[in-house]
């Protein structure tokens, strides 16, 4: 029975560290960058893209500007999940939950 409590409030506990972070993922904002920073792109923790900076010089050449775009959106959506996916595993003292 006592493991039990113990269990539930280790639960708990754990809800309130998720609750946290989850609130923390609102604010939180990685960049991403291609082409020698020729074209940023800032995301914040829900995967929304807040800013795309691109030099003058990467406008000469369309394709190629469409590529650098996708990279740095990709690019910056990979630091999101990574720095995510490290923090997760804090809250959850490294068990691996699926979300």
């Amino acid at each position: 029975m006592k493991n039990m409590m113990n269990m539930m409030k280790r639960a708990q506990q754990m809800k309130k560290r998720m609750d946290a972070m989850q609130a923390e993922l609102k604010t939180m904002e990685m960049d991403g960058t291609a082409g020698g920073d020729l074209v940023t792109v800032r995301v914040n923790g829900e995967n929304e893209v807040l800013r795309v900076s691109i030099d003058p010089k990467a406008a000469d050449d369309i394709e190629t500007l469409e590529d650098l775009v996708t990279v740095a959106t990709n690019d910056a959506l990979s630091k999101i999940k990574n720095h995510v996916s490290e923090e997760m595993k804090k809250v959850t003292g490294g068990m691996n939950l699926p979300f």
